[in-house]
């Protein structure tokens, strides 16, 4: 005989007291810290416990009893259900408080570092339409939302494109307009939607059956006004797929790489996949500071195209460069920063785990007619060796702009053993950042911090910092 489940407990007109890492907030009763999603500090609350520890627990607001002044309208009519802009009840200036609260946290909690100079967060000019890219998923079976369960509606079509809800490969939320990126993308999504809905032949893909024929939609948006879409099949229709694209390039003219792909695959990463063009080019200039950068599908590319920009420069004045540096640029991605900042610099060698990327890097060091950089692929521990550093010449300034895991201790050993005079180190994890800034210590002390605000509505943050070898 099956075991009983445990009942959890309900906990009334409980007040939330402060933001956690990981977007939620937190309660405390009993000594007890409670995790809570979509709440507000100030908020008073009943929370449903969802999952208990011994140290914590996790739960969700059943009911409001009190608002707190520290709050927001979410925008948004998919705000609580889609995982994303989970901080939209949240006022922006609010947001910036506890991101940049959340840095100097990590750095003194956890790297236990001395800071010289910490500069107020740098936020987003713009907090909604800011991407430059989203990818949506088609779905056979939609998400439906409590609303609709409770309601008891029948629904005669289960067909969605958006969002995957958060924890769940299989459930896709069909989403009406997301603020994310430029409205062209929800019309698009949208047009895209419609034709396959009232045509026979489309079917949206099956994810736990592996069938279906329209699988995923990437849009690409660039300050240049170029647009890029990528429309992925699960198998080969040329009928169909003609139809559709053909569709597509006559509502909008404005594409500028209309492309496709056909993936088999299980998975829905297109980076070992081919891409095909339909009409246009098989790329997008993307333009900053009179560089251009090629952008293609499989192309990475900070998200936030405006604050990039800003983070670059800041990369670049914490630098300090005259022109007569040798600046090794790690996890250099498609050479963005290593190309921007090559003007002031005597020589750039930008080095990153994905061949395409450098590859990307190198033609964008071609487009610019920049003579002075050098780019290697590889796993950066076996590159970044001595032997390296010996061939190349010592850096005098290294930038790093590792994934979030932060970098390796090979890595971290190799910076100190090559010794720069300076260490620009941008991050997208405090955390991580913070540990590696803990054994960067006995030989560089932290000079500047810099936050900058990336994701408004989300509890991503950016931190660049500045470190000087100790004298």
């Amino acid at each position: 005989m099956a075991r009983n489940k445990k009942q959890l407990p309900l906990l009334e007109k409980v007040t939330i007291t402060d933001v956690a890492a990981e977007g939620k907030a937190i309660a405390r009763v009993n000594d007890k810290v409670i995790f809570v999603p979509f709440v507000a500090p100030g908020d008073i609350v009943d929370i449903q416990i969802t999952r208990k520890k011994s140290s914590f627990a996790e739960g969700r607001a059943v009911r409001f009893h009190e608002y707190s002044a520290e709050r927001a309208t979410p925008f948004c009519e998919h705000f609580g259900v889609c995982g994303g802009c989970k901080w939209q009840h949240l006022p922006y200036k609010e947001q910036l408080k506890y991101k940049h609260k959340q840095v100097i946290d990590n750095l003194t909690r956890i790297g236990k570092i001395e800071m010289e100079e910490i500069f107020p967060i740098l936020g987003s000019e713009r907090t909604t339409f800011y991407r430059n890219k989203l990818e949506y998923t088609f779905s056979n079976k939609k998400w439906l939302t409590e609303e609709e369960v409770k309601s008891g509606a029948t629904f005669d079509c289960m067909n969605g494109v958006g969002f995957h809800i958060p924890g769940m490969f299989d459930k896709v939320l069909d989403i009406n307009k997301c603020w994310l990126q430029d409205d062209i993308s929800n019309r698009i999504r949208l047009c895209i939607k419609d034709y396959c809905l009232t045509h026979d032949g489309y079917p949206f893909y099956d994810l736990r059956n592996q069938e279906g024929f329209l699988r995923t939609l990437m849009i690409r948006t660039a300050s240049t006004g170029e647009l890029m879409v990528v429309v992925v099949f699960y198998h080969e229709d040329v009928e169909r797929r003609e139809a559709l694209l053909s569709h597509v390039a006559e509502q909008f003219p404005e594409i500028t790489s209309l492309l496709y792909v056909i993936n088999e695959k299980c998975n829905d990463t297109i980076t070992d996949q081919e891409i095909l063009v339909f009409r246009g080019k098989d790329h997008m200039i993307e333009e900053m500071e009179g560089l251009q950068f090629k952008v293609g599908a499989k192309s990475f590319y900070q998200t936030n195209s405006e604050q990039a920009y800003n983070l670059y420069k800041i990369a670049r004045e914490f630098a300090g460069l005259t022109g007569n540096e040798m600046v090794y640029d790690l996890y250099t991605g498609t050479g963005t920063i290593a190309n921007f900042v090559s003007r002031q610099a005597k020589k750039v060698i930008g080095i990153e785990y994905v061949p395409e990327a450098i590859e990307d890097a190198k033609v964008n060091s071609a487009l610019n007619k920049i003579e002075n950089t050098l780019f290697y692929a590889g796993d950066m521990k076996d590159i970044l060796t001595t032997d390296f550093i010996n061939q190349h010449g010592r850096p005098d300034v290294i930038i790093t702009d590792p994934p979030r895991a932060g970098m390796h201790d090979d890595v971290i050993n190799t910076i100190l053993l090559a010794e720069p005079e300076r260490i620009v180190y941008v991050s997208c994890n405090p955390a991580t950042q913070a540990r590696d800034l803990s054994l960067l210590d006995v030989k560089y002390a932290v000079k500047k911090v810099q936050p900058v605000d990336m994701f408004p509505h989300t509890h991503h943050v950016e931190n660049v910092v500045l470190l000087e070898k100790k004298k």
